[in-house]
């Protein structure tokens, strides 16, 4: 990390199957600075990984993060039903806690909005208690479909937002609303893909979790995002590709990654200088 550039990570979708030890030592040796880490199971065809307190994996863990300096800023993954999920996030907390994470990845089905706010403001207050702050998650095909409706939500609750550059390409956001709403966004995930977004929401779904593009590859406006952010802020990596995945190996993925997230930054950076230089209108 240069002193221009932000903290990057290596988000647990990326290599999804890939359990946190290893995840780790990989974002290292790729040259990533932190990565997120799944504490909970999303579907049924994860692989699940055990990091509570007291258990081997989480051991493993904090060894890796030890030996490369390698942190771990967020935890996931957790979709809001409107069911009594307390429980769940608890251990999510915990978990994250003793990974040293910062954030709990929140999404919403839940289409009642005022019950929303109240249940992520009881996530917000349960995270004080473990240093863990909820980040709802603009999602183009969940409740939460725009980066303005997640900033009303997450000011009334007391929670953060996750803004992923693949969904904020989907549903539209504009460089002004993210500058608007940056003091809410602690982390921007990157990735790319086509301008074109696909047809249908089993297209989006899959579009989302199993095939991204590398950061640059694409045709979103990747650099415009980063550079509507204040400088500094930290960017996650999160780019699942099973082809490309199994075609390269993790390390090679990996590596792969961090180029195009360099680009982007070099590209965000220069689009910041040229706005300072820019002669008034």
């Amino acid at each position: 990390m240069t002193n221009n550039s932000p903290q990057l990570g290596l988000a647990q979708l990326s290599l999804v199957s890939t359990a946190p030890p290893q995840l780790v030592r990989i974002a290292a040796m790729a040259g990533f600075d932190f990565i997120g880490a799944r504490v909970r199971q999303v579907t049924a065809a994860e692989r699940a990984y055990d990091l509570q307190p007291g258990s081997a994996m989480l051991a493993d863990t904090l060894r890796a993060v030890a030996e490369t300096g390698v942190g771990i800023k967020d935890i996931e993954f957790l979709l809001l039903d409107g069911s009594d999920q307390r429980e769940a996030w608890l251990r999510m907390m915990e978990a994250g806690a003793a990974l040293g994470a910062s954030t709990l990845t929140v999404a919403a089905s839940l289409t009642d909005h005022g019950l929303l706010a109240d249940i992520l403001g009881r996530m917000a207050s349960d995270g004080r208690d473990h240093g863990i702050v909820p980040t709802l998650e603009v999602i183009s095909y969940q409740s939460v479909d725009s980066l303005p409706l997640a900033a009303q939500l997450a000011t009334e609750a007391g929670a953060k937002i996750v803004a992923d550059t693949l969904h904020l390409s989907r549903v539209g956001t504009t460089d002004g609303q993210l500058r608007e709403h940056a003091a809410l966004i602690p982390m921007l995930q990157l990735c790319d893909g086509p301008a074109t977004a696909p047809a249908d929401r089993d297209a989006l779904v899959l579009e989302s979790r199993s095939e991204r593009a590398v950061p640059g590859e694409g045709e979103f406006r990747l650099a415009e995002m980063v550079a509507a952010l204040p400088e500094g802020t930290p960017l996650s990596v999160e780019t699942p590709s099973d082809s490309t995945l199994a075609r390269i190996g993790e390390q090679a993925w990996a590596n792969r990654l961090k180029a195009g997230a360099d680009a982007v930054i070099a590209k965000a950076n220069a689009l910041r200088a040229a706005a300072l230089i820019e002669p008034a209108k």
